[in-house]
């Protein structure tokens, strides 16, 4: 580029994309969440490719050296960090029980007609919903009193009711304290006891951080201290890419979708997903369970898509 003007702008606008990229990738690297916007950028941090890669053909087209060695580092970073988070493998014992597990959030209950079709086409043995207020609990008991016969809720209005559904036997728990509905149970798999607990953390949205933080560390002691085989599910809030979600996989759980081959699949926002978004819902295992297939459900009405996982309970070697 000869205009001097134009080099200086292209620099100017390669350098402010850097930075801003930089200071994301650097708290993934420093393995800290940071404060307001990183939280919620590092949700996205696959597509900060396409601003760093902008970057980068700025300083080549301006012949800026210093800054196409800063690019190649960021986008390294940004490769590494792309990959896989957490333990895989597969279970040492024999199998012993199979179960399909299914987790939604049909956002303030608008989505519960759409769930039902979703629970009926794809007959789910354990279902986890999320923001199921008063409406679509009374829908959920209508509906699947019968096919369901067991189940654990905390039954209030808006995003706070969350309902868990079992063909299995199911034991209540204390479930877990949080702004919003956390309840939990043991069920009877076959006469195993499997632990579910069912997730929904605050969002980190600004101003509210702490509260996101806190709540994922909830879930993080409560990962750290159950005993057994054991099944965490539902609309985490954040995904690989965030330190208070990594710290709930360091317990040692597992996330079904990776088993399965789908670590990166979007759940939201829907309407960008699949092509963009986050992988924010999930459905976590302890070490006695592979998994053998994961599948992402489009339901109307609903900014999150429903995650469909088939896992099988193995004896403990």
């Amino acid at each position: 580029m000869n205009n001097p003007r134009g080099r200086r702008l292209g620099i100017w606008t390669a350098a402010l994309l850097f930075a801003a990229v930089s200071v994301v990738v650097g708290c993934r690297l420093a393995d800290t969440d940071g404060i307001t916007p990183v939280p919620q950028l590092l949700a996205f941090l696959p597509w900060l490719l396409a601003p760093a890669g902008v970057g980068l053909a700025l300083a080549l087209l301006t012949r800026w050296w210093a800054g196409t060695v800063w690019a190649a580092v960021v986008l390294g970073l940004l490769a590494w960090f792309i990959e896989p988070y957490g333990k895989s493998g597969e279970p040492d014992g024999t199998p012993i029980a199979s179960l399909r597990v299914l987790t939604s959030n049909v956002e303030f209950g608008w989505a519960t007609d759409s769930l039902i079709s979703a629970v009926r086409r794809e007959d789910p043995d354990v279902v986890f919903v999320v923001e199921c207020e008063t409406t679509c609990d009374a829908a959920l008991k209508k509906t699947f009193g019968t096919a369901y016969p067991y189940r654990q809720a905390v039954e209030s209005s808006g995003s706070i009711g969350s309902v868990l559904l079992s063909r299995f036997p199911l034991r209540g728990t204390d479930g877990i304290p949080a702004t919003m509905g956390m309840p939990g149970a043991v069920a009877d798999v076959d006469g195993h006891a499997v632990r579910l607990q069912l997730a929904h953390p605050m969002p980190p949205l600004p101003g509210q951080i702490d509260v996101w933080r806190r709540e994922l560390g909830a879930l993080r002691d409560f990962a750290a201290d159950a005993e057994g085989a054991t099944i965490l599910a539902g609309d985490f809030n954040a995904s690989q890419d965030h330190a208070a979600f990594r710290d709930i996989l360091d317990t040692g759980l597992r996330d079904a979708a990776r088993l399965a081959g789908s670590d990166r699949t979007p759940t939201w926002p829907a309407r960008t997903a699949p092509a963009i978004g986050a992988q924010i819902d999930h459905v976590l295992v302890s070490r006695d369970f592979s998994a053998g297939d994961a599948r992402f459900l489009d339901l109307a009405d609903t900014d999150h898509r429903a995650l469909v996982v088939d896992i099988t309970l193995h004896r403990r070697g």
